[in-house]
């Protein structure tokens, strides 16, 4: 589909697996200079997409923390952190959360048409609400048609588990960032990375791996899930 933005998917496992424990305490599986790695990142972006549940479970800001990386993007005329875009089906999101309340970036709800009314009348003062037309669920390829034509360019997609399966079986993701942490979490109540579904990389298509590297105790891999990864990764490509 080439009316889509660049798409990223950036996320953190255990070795077994996980996104997180079990336990109502965040676990953190990252480090510090990979927390860097990823605000670099999200200062190349021109949005960053959530889950509503990673919202409700882990209230993230999704801003740019470093200074420089802020006033970087705003010397060249941009908000000091991407766009913050979420996917959601009944719209139950506080309005008080942080990713509505914080940052001076645009927000957007996408939801089914529904469910469209509700999520406005709650969230419309704090955020653009789009109706993703009818059914149940949101159409992810949808998505990013939509965040192109408003002029995103490249999206970083960080979770949660429902919807990294959703855009990995759409077979819409250019690069997977996964960083694997040290440890075992052992409890199948915690989030897995992804949920059941038809991938497209499987025993019959491999996804290509593209990069290693260690960042302190955590191994970061990175894939190439589409022929767009060259030419964003070559040097000189698109000029």
């Amino acid at each position: 589909m080439a009316d889509r933005p660049y798409t990223l998917l950036s996320c953190g496992m255990s070795i077994d697996g996980y996104l997180d424990s079990a336990d109502a305490a965040r676990l953190l599986l990252s480090n510090a200079d990979d927390f860097d790695r990823v605000d670099a990142e999200r200062a190349r972006c021109d949005a960053i997409l959530v889950g509503a549940g990673t919202i409700r479970a882990d209230d993230p800001r999704l801003l740019v923390r470093s200074a420089a990386r802020r006033a970087e993007r705003v010397s060249r005329g941009l908000p000091a952190s991407p766009a913050k875009v979420t996917l959601t089906r009944q719209g139950d999101l506080a309005p008080t959360a942080s990713f509505f309340t914080t940052g001076d970036s645009e927000k957007l709800v996408y939801c089914p048409g529904a469910a469209a009314d509700d999520v406005r009348a709650r969230l419309g003062a704090v955020a653009t609400v789009v109706d993703t037309g009818p059914g149940s669920e949101v159409d992810v390829a949808g998505v990013l048609e939509h965040l192109s034509a408003q002029g995103v360019d490249r999206v970083m997609v960080e979770g949660g588990g429902t919807v990294l399966t959703q855009f990995l079986t759409a077979d819409i993701v250019d690069e997977l960032q996964l960083v694997v942490a040290p440890l075992f979490v052992g409890d199948s109540r915690a989030p897995r990375l992804v949920g059941n579904g038809r991938f497209p990389w499987n025993a019959h298509r491999r996804a290509r791996l593209a990069g290693v590297r260690e960042i302190g105790d955590v191994v970061l891999l990175r894939y190439a899930l589409s022929e767009r990864f060259c030419a964003e990764h070559t040097p000189g490509a698109g000029s």
